[in-house]
């Protein structure tokens, strides 16, 4: 007999019922990254039934962009100029349990730096 695991967090309850606009962020939140797809579906899981349409467009803008650009902003390794996207990024990184920082996700340079992704 199969018995189901407890979940860690309210972020991931399954039993949420989404609207449309919801579901559809969520199946952005995949991405060709099996970690992106593991932290933006957690943090939108946890966000998005009581996210204000403000923060779910500044969510579906954040998708727009390819996942190297994501990947650097949520570790740290540039900010968005967008001060909306530069605050989604604290929220989600504000959402990872952390347990030790890792020397290889350091910047090089000590500090992150802003950048402006192309077209």
């Amino acid at each position: 007999m199969l018995v189901p695991k407890p979940r860690d967090s309210p972020a991931m309850d399954t039993s949420i019922p989404f609207d449309a606009d919801a579901r559809r962020l969520l199946w952005r939140c995949r991405r060709g990254m099996k970690e992106l797809d593991v932290l933006l579906e957690r943090f939108a899981r946890g966000m998005l039934p009581s996210a204000s349409s403000g923060e779910r467009r500044a969510l579906d803008r954040f998708l727009e962009l390819p996942d190297p650009v994501l990947v650097d902003y949520l570790l740290g390794q540039a900010i968005p100029e967008d001060a909306e996207l530069a605050l989604l990024v604290q929220r989600i990184a504000a959402s990872v349990p952390r347990a030790t920082s890792s020397p290889s996700l350091q910047s090089t340079s000590g500090a992150p730096h802003p950048v402006t992704p192309g077209p």
